[in-house]
């Protein structure tokens, strides 16, 4: 299992109406907006890192209103 955070930086605005969507996503267990660099954190189990990458570049990225992205996968258990 890999498990993964990804941060999420919208347009001003965008991410009240970017937190549904991004939780529906089905490899998401947990998103929330956050204060800081970031304005949202998803958090993300899949079985190969490819699905994270996939969920970050294509479906996360792929959201009108996403400005970019940072992805950190888990290294403990």
């Amino acid at each position: 299992m890999v498990h993964a955070f990804i941060m999420v930086k919208t347009g001003a605005g965008e991410s009240e109406q970017l937190l549904g969507p991004i939780r529906e996503l089905e490899t998401v267990t947990e998103a929330h907006i956050v204060a800081g660099a970031y304005d949202i954190i998803a958090e993300v189990d899949t079985e190969e890192v490819y699905e994270v990458l996939k969920t970050s570049s294509s479906r996360i990225q792929g959201l009108q209103g996403v400005a970019d992205t940072k992805t950190y996968i888990s290294l403990d258990e």
